[in-house]
């Protein structure tokens, strides 16, 4: 039987040498050329792939796969974007588009995040094609593009303009779960099983322009500075969601007490560096971002603006905006750049039993726990065709690595056991789901 790990690194260094950084602008080289790149691979081993162009230079790749004895009907989408966020090479060990193989790491942007997980997927779906190993379940392959700019021009398109490709899907497996962390000596890997939402906004203050040497009691910049300000300081209640409720019930166990809203923080801190991403989702959140305003320091500005960065969580989004009105006050314009609403998911079922399976298969002592994550991923677009969403890419992870840090993180990397350990688990879950 061919191993299906025996591609995983090769692929995901030529992924990463593929620049596709995005800048959340028209700026930036696209998806294109990794798209074709990733369409070839499958069309090598008689996978027909359509390359789905959504802007100049902006691809989406996807191709239907297994299936072929009619036994199931209901399709598996597993799905990984393209696209990365960008780095600034001066900053790196290496240089973030160079693929290198390093201290037992493949080093580079999109290393975790997540050219990893399309190049396990890639080993697994060609060596098992090549073995004649199809899944009987229908599974649709999607590569996007646009993620890391909330997947406007990638999943939310594709999910408007080409839904019958996902026909029969019932379940989606994307990023970011199936890692693992050590709490208390006990490796422990986190199935995503909810999203925070997001409200990108802009809020816009108007005032009366004027000399900076007279009084102004209508000015924009203090207006929204003071918004700002209140926004940012806020402290956002702890709320304990169905899917952490479940976690924290976990380490605690672990810790030898209950998970209680007041312990929360305190049980999250046993996460060492991943309570930077765990901590987040405790509460819901506004964090300032960016400031406009004015062009000459004795001008007062008609017009002074800022971006926020609102996260809210699964069941608290009346609290959130109700909560965002007064801190903003009056006078102050929001636009959003983004809205899009949370989601959680049942952490029970086959789907969920595969996965935890599959894990324990290559790693018999460990615990598997679903987490809500900060972050947005394409499971936002894809639960609107009602698909039960989950993210698990899994990774063994060495217990002294500081993972949560490398997502957008300067040296980038992602350990060469831990890639294939993930393919071994992806080819177990495929035979279990």
């Amino acid at each position: 039987m061919p191993d299906v790990a025996a591609e995983v690194v090769d692929l995901c260094r030529e992924l990463i040498r593929i620049d596709t950084s995005n800048y959340g602008t028209d700026e930036g080289p696209g998806e294109r050329k990794a798209a074709e790149y990733v369409a070839g691979l499958l069309d090598e081993v008689g996978i027909a792939a359509e390359v789905i162009e959504t802007a100049p230079g902006r691809a989406n790749v996807i191709a239907r796969w297994g299936g072929e004895s009619g036994a199931r009907s209901d399709a598996l989408l597993l799905h990984g974007h393209l696209d990365v966020v960008p780095a600034a090479a001066e900053d790196w060990q290496v240089h973030p588009f160079s693929g290198e193989v390093q201290d037992g790491y493949v080093w580079g942007r999109g290393a975790v995040d997540m050219k990893d997980f399309d190049a396990m997927l890639l080993s697994v779906v060609r060596a098992r094609q090549r073995a004649g190993r199809a899944p009987e379940r229908p599974v649709v392959l999607c590569f996007t593009a646009d993620e890391e700019a909330g997947g406007h021009l990638g999943a939310e398109l594709l999910v408007r303009n080409h839904a019958d490709w996902f026909d029969g899907c019932t379940e989606a497996v994307g990023e970011v779960g199936g890692f693992s962390t050590t709490v208390r000596g006990r490796r422990l890997y986190l199935i995503e099983a909810a999203e925070k939402g997001m409200a990108w906004m802009r809020l816009t203050a108007r005032g009366r322009a004027g000399h900076g040497s007279m009084v102004n009691d209508d000015n924009a910049v203090t207006r929204l500075a003071s918004a700002v300000a209140r926004i940012g300081a806020h402290q956002w209640p702890v709320r304990l969601t169905p899917t952490m409720q479940t976690l924290l019930a976990a380490v605690a166990d672990l810790a030898g007490t209950e998970a209680t809203p007041e312990n929360a923080p305190a049980l999250v801190e046993e996460f060492g560096g991943a309570a930077r991403m765990l901590g987040a989702v405790l509460r819901n959140s506004t964090n300032p971002t960016m400031l406009e305003a004015g062009y000459k320091v004795n001008v007062i500005p008609t017009e002074a603006s800022a971006h926020v960065d609102g996260r809210f969580l699964p069941g608290f989004e009346d609290e959130f905006f109700a909560t965002l009105a007064e801190l903003t006050g009056e006078g102050i314009e929001i636009d959003y750049l983004s809205h899009q609403p949370p989601w959680e998911m049942p952490y029970e079922g086959p789907i969920i039993e595969a996965m935890s399976r599959s894990l324990l298969a290559e790693d018999p002592e460990a615990l598997v726990a679903p987490f809500l994550m900060s972050g947005g991923t394409d499971a936002k677009h894809f639960t609107k065709l009602g698909m039960r969403s989950y993210g698990f890419a899994p990774l063994r992870l060495p217990d002294d690595l500081d993972f949560t840090a490398l997502f957008h993180g300067v040296d980038e990397r992602v350990p060469v056991d831990a890639l294939e350990f993930g393919t071994r688990v992806m080819d177990r879950f495929l035979d279990e789901v």
